[in-house]
C-alpha cells in the first residue's frame, strides 16, 4: 500500500525528465534522410523499449527499497520494543529478587515462629500436666480436710492445744499473781501511770486511780538511774531485782507454752537473772582515709543483768527495755498490742488477762 502511493511522485519525476529531454532534443534537432529513416526510428524504438524496460525495473527497485525500508523500520521499532522488554524484563528480575529475600526472611521467621510456638506447646503440655495433678491433689486436700482428720478435727485440736495453754499460762498466773495494790505512792516502774497518760502513752494504757502493780505482792520500783546514790535504800533494790526475775520466769514459761522463741533471750538465775541481745557492737575505727569506718567488732550475745546492785546503771536499764521487748513479741505473737516501753507489769498483766479470756480459746 505504501508504495502505490509513493508511485504518482515517481511519475511525476518522470515527465518532468521528459520534458528536459523535449528541450534538449529541440536545442539539439536534426534533419535525418528517408533512407535512414527506418534505421533511426527502428533504433528509436528499441531505445524507447530500453527506457520502458529500465523505468519498470526502477519502478520495482523502488519498490523493493521501501519493502526494505519498512521492514528495517519494523525491525527498529521491534528492537525498540525489546529493548523496552528487556529493560522490564530486569526490573521484574530485581522484584522477583527481592521477593525471594523477603520470602526467605519471612520462612525464616515462619520457622522461629513455628519453634517457639512447639515450645509454648510442650511448656503448655507441662503446664497441663502439673494444673492436672495439682488440681488432683486439691482434691484430695479437700477429701482430707472433709473426711474425720480435716479442718474440723484441726480446729478441735487448736481448741484443745489452747485450751492447754490457758490453763499452763493460770498456773503461772497463780505462781506469779499481778494484781494492783490502792493508795501506793512509790514510783512505779520507770515513771508512775499518771505522768504517763499525761505524757500521751498509748490509748490501751488506763489510769490506776492512785493504784499500783505487784508482782507476788513485790512492787517494781526503779528509781531513776541518775538518782541512785550510796544512801538508795538497799532493800528497794533487792526488792525490785527480785520482781524482775519474777517477771522473767514468767515471761520464759509464758514463751515456751506458746512456743514462742524470745527476740532476747532470758538466762535465769532468780533475782540475779541476766538477758541476752544478740545485735553485735559496732564501734568507730579511724583509717588513713578521710571518712570513718565502722567495724563489727562483738559478734556474740551480750548478756544485761536484770538487778541494780553493782551494776551499771545504763546496762540495768536497757536489760528492762529488752525484757518489755520480748513482753511485746508476745503479744503481738497473740494480737495485742504493748501498753508502751514503760509498762512492765503491765504488759505482763495485759498479756495474762488475753490468755486467760475465754475470746483466746475461739480465736
Amino acid at each position: 500500500m505504501d508504495s502505490k502511493k509513493k508511485m504518482p511522485n515517481s511519475v511525476a519525476e518522470e515527465e518532468k525528465e521528459k520534458d528536459k529531454e523535449v528541450k534538449i532534443d529541440e536545442g539539439n534537432a536534426k534533419l535525418i534522410e528517408w533512407e535512414d529513416y527506418q534505421q533511426e526510428l527502428a533504433r528509436f524504438c528499441s531505445l524507447t523499449s530500453a527506457l520502458n524496460e529500465a523505468k519498470q525495473k526502477k519502478l520495482v527497485l523502488q519498490q523493493k527499497l521501501q519493502s526494505l525500508i519498512q521492514v528495517e523500520a519494523e525491525s527498529l521499532n521491534r528492537s525498540n520494543e525489546l529493548d523496552e522488554m528487556r529493560e522490564k524484563l530486569e526490573s521484574r528480575k530485581l522484584v522477583m529478587g527481592n521477593m525471594s529475600m523477603h520470602s526467605k526472611v519471612a520462612e525464616e521467621k515462619v520457622k522461629k515462629q513455628e519453634e517457639q510456638l512447639s515450645s509454648e506447646i510442650r511448656s503448655l503440655l507441662l503446664a497441663g500436666t502439673a494444673l492436672s495433678v495439682a488440681s488432683k491433689q486439691l482434691q484430695e486436700a479437700n477429701g482430707s480436710l472433709a473426711g474425720e482428720r480435716g479442718y474440723l478435727h484441726l480446729k478441735t485440736l487448736q481448741k484443745s492445744l489452747r485450751v492447754r495453754q490457758q490453763y499452763m499460762v493460770s498456773q503461772v498466773s497463780l505462781l506469779y499473781p499481778v494484781k494492783f495494790v490502792i493508795g501506793h505512792r512509790h514510783e512505779q516502774e520507770l515513771e508512775s501511770f499518771t505522768s504517763s497518760i499525761k505524757s500521751g502513752v498509748t490509748a490501751g494504757s488506763k489510769p490506776l486511780d492512785q493504784g499500783s502493780l505487784t508482782i507476788s505482792g513485790l512492787h517494781l520500783t526503779v528509781i531513776p538511774f541518775t538518782k541512785m546514790s550510796f544512801f538508795t535504800d538497799k532493800k528497794e533494790v533487792q526488792q525490785s531485782s527480785t520482781a524482775l526475775g519474777y517477771i522473767a520466769h514468767a515471761v520464759l514459761l509464758i514463751a515456751s507454752y506458746l512456743q514462742v522463741p524470745l527476740r532476747y533471750p532470758l538466762r535465769l538465775g532468780g533475782s540475779r537473772s541476766y538477758i541476752r541481745d544478740y545485735a553485735p557492737s559496732i564501734e568507730p575505727v579511724s583509717s588513713d582515709s578521710t571518712s570513718n569506718s565502722l567495724v563489727l567488732t562483738n559478734a556474740k550475745p551480750v548478756e544485761f543483768p536484770l538487778f541494780l546492785e553493782g551494776q551499771d546503771s545504763t546496762r540495768a536499764a536497757y536489760a528492762v527495755f529488752l525484757l518489755n521487748k520480748d513482753l511485746e513479741q508476745l503479744l503481738n505473737y497473740i494480737g495485742v498490742k504493748s501498753l508502751g516501753p514503760r509498762h512492765v507489769l503491765a504488759n505482763l498483766k495485759e498479756l495474762l488477762k488475753t490468755i486467760l479470756s475465754p475470746e483466746y480459746i475461739d480465736t
